[in-house]
């Protein structure tokens, strides 16, 4: 089978590390353009492509998706399937008509709920006790297509959007190659999705500000969400401070007021509940857990964060 692999972060090497092992024949990988990271702004290749390039597999890093001379080179590759694996972009019509099998999507969510860029942080921020992967076939909607396979997994309260990305890549990789087979062989039917659908918007760095009116257990979650990026943040005496590993404390306290800071405790109020910091960033420095931070502080108890 001809296969045109659309991908870009690391979520997506692991789908496409199956389609080369099961002997798929890959013709091309599309991916998104080299970004500008670090102090020095040097291009630094997506994960997809560092992993094309070691496969000796072409690479098209396309600016526009509807460019002629693009749309023409891959109707030359005569694909037979196309596999979209967290490419980041929207496919235009005249690629998903391309393929005579058409294109499939690798989606980290149980659809129809948390459509989107950014399935996995929502699913934790919002509480959810299980996600999982969807297999669909696409349409010119936002992860709106049939759906041909779904697995579920478990949200420990030890997740957080890396452990758990991590573990719906190796999950979307299995759950692709099952699907490949049940297309090959005709037993895959797709089906119309049902329920009520959610969304999972793009993150920015800003959305990580936290809102310490909110109850330690939203708090909980939305650092676990937002670890390791966009990474959740608040500001004391004007220190941007990231905060990176956090669990709810017993009691209650003043939203933002810091209610213990001795030894490894660093315990702040909430809007309900306290939450007990356990690991944190400060500006310009790497993580250390709180009894670190507090060694290079004068933390007061009944002191506050910055409000936002």
């Amino acid at each position: 089978m001809r296969i045109v692999f659309s991908g870009t972060p690391l979520f997506a090497v692991p789908s496409l590390k199956a389609l080369l092992q099961s002997g798929e024949e890959i013709v091309a990988v599309v991916t998104q353009a080299d970004k500008k990271r670090g102090r020095d702004r040097i291009p630094s290749p997506p994960p997809v492509k560092e992993f094309a390039i070691h496969s000796e597999i072409k690479v098209l890093q396309p600016t526009n998706m509807k460019d002629p001379a693009f749309l023409n080179e891959l109707s030359f590759m005569k694909p037979d399937i196309i596999v979209v694996v967290a490419y980041g972009k929207i496919l235009p019509l005249p690629i998903l008509k391309l393929p005579h099998l058409g294109c499939i999507n690798v989606h980290a969510s149980l659809l129809p709920k948390y459509r989107g860029a950014a399935p996995i942080q929502w699913a934790l921020i919002n509480g959810e006790k299980k996600t999982g992967v969807t297999t669909m076939l696409m349409d010119e909607g936002l992860d709106t297509g049939n759906i041909l396979l779904q697995e579920e997994t478990e949200i420990a309260d030890e997740d957080n959007a890396g452990t758990l990305s991590q573990r719906l890549s190796e999950m979307g990789a299995s759950l692709l190659m099952k699907t490949i087979k049940g297309i090959k062989g005709g037993s895959l039917k797709p089906v119309p999705q049902g329920g009520t659908p959610s969304y999972a918007p793009p993150l920015k760095k800003e959305d990580g500000r936290i809102d310490w009116s909110r109850s330690a257990t939203e708090i909980f979650n939305f650092v676990r969400g937002m670890y390791p990026w966009p990474c959740a943040y608040c500001y004391f005496n004007n220190e941007r401070i990231k905060i990176t590993r956090v669990t709810v404390f017993e009691g209650s306290g003043v939203p933002r007021r810091v209610e213990k800071a001795s030894k490894d405790k660093l315990i702040v109020g909430t809007g309900k509940g306290l939450i007990s910091i356990l690991e944190l960033q400060p500006e310009g420095k790497k993580s250390m857990p709180a009894a670190a931070f507090l060694q290079g502080r004068r933390l007061k108890e009944g002191s506050y964060f910055d409000e936002p």
